[in-house]
Order: C-alpha cells, then sequence, then structure tokens
C-alpha cells in the first residue's frame, strides 16, 4: 500500500484485502456526557462508519452515514480528528479491508432521532456508552489489532471534546502503539 502523506498505520496485512476508503464519526452528547455507538449482535461497540464515494465530499459523506447508521442529525459542531491506513477484517461483510480512513468528532446539539436506514449486513442498534466503557469492550475484542484506529482516534476525540469544553466527565485515553 502507498502511503505519500506518511499518516498512521493499523491493524494486520492480510490477503486478499479489499480497498474502500471512507470514514467514521465518533458522537459525543454534551447532556448525557456520552458517546453514541452502535451496538453490534456480537457485544462489538462500534464508531458509525463507512465508505465514501470518490467525487463526494468526505466530511459530507461521513455525516451522511452517521445520521444513516444512527439516526442522530442535529449536530452542534464536527470537527475532524485525522486520516489514517488501517488494515482490518470487516465482519459484517466478512472481507479483509484496507482503508484510507478520515475521522470526524460529532458534537450534538440535541439528541433527537430520525429513523435509521441500515443496510441488510449493518447488524447493530444505537446505545450510549462512556469512553471508558467504549475503551474497556475494544480491549476485551482487539486480538488482532482491527481496532487499534478506533483506539488512536477515540484518545483523540475524547481530548479534542474536553478541549472544547464538551465533555467534562471521561477519563484520558492512552493508546499505546
Amino acid at each position: 500500500m502507498d502511503n505519500p502523506d506518511n499518516i498512521p498505520e493499523f491493524g494486520t496485512k492480510r490477503e486478499n484485502e479489499e480497498r474502500r476508503d471512507g470514514g467514521c464519526g465518533i458522537v459525543f452528547d454534551p447532556l448525557s456526557q456520552r458517546y453514541a455507538v452502535g451496538l453490534q449482535e456480537n457485544g462489538l461497540f462500534r464508531i458509525f462508519s463507512g465508505g465514501v464515494d470518490p467525487d463526494e465530499d468526505m466530511k459530507e459523506g461521513v455525516t451522511r452515514e452517521v445520521i444513516e447508521e444512527s439516526g442522530l442529525h442535529n449536530f452542534l459542531q464536527i470537527e475532524k480528528l485525522g486520516e489514517v491506513f488501517a488494515h482490518y477484517h470487516n465482519t459484517l461483510r466478512n472481507v479483509n479491508r484496507v482503508t484510507k480512513s478520515t475521522f470526524f468528532l460529532f458534537i450534538l446539539e440535541n439528541a433527537e432521532l430520525i429513523p435509521v436506514q441500515l443496510e441488510e449486513h449493518e447488524k447493530f442498534h444505537l446505545v450510549w456508552v462512556n469512553a471508558e466503557e467504549l475503551e474497556n469492550n475494544w480491549k476485551e475484542r482487539n486480538e488482532d489489532g482491527d481496532l487499534d484506529h478506533w483506539f488512536y482516534f477515540l484518545e483523540k476525540a475524547v481530548v479534542l471534546a474536553k478541549e472544547l469544553g464538551y465533555d467534562k466527565t471521561s477519563k484520558d485515553i492512552k493508546f499505546l502503539r
């Protein structure tokens, strides 16, 4: 894989990786002091994410994915957290993936919901957790390093949400590479 931008790279390279670039959104509600995630059938908390077409603006595409998958749509602020290359096994589609992934922090104005538009393979539902619950859930399920890029961005999201004055309760997340 070429990495001309010298951005961080995570995960384990696998045979037959499919390339699909896209992004993820970490959603924070200042009122409840919790993060919105999807709870999969296997117990994994997942960040709302998806592929973004080459002609689609990355921020708009990730926002679309967050709205479609979570139903949350009233955002007070959206901040780019960064980009990574990630190698992982996509459990929902059962394929090995490599992606240049762009992450955003979404700060909610309110937690009003609209109906979700999950695709057939998306078997999860919205739940609210604190950063420590999210970190612990991932630690229990990260044997292959598939979630390393999520840890990296969770740390960045918590730091930024605290700096912006929204997150007043999370402990610091320290991702060790």
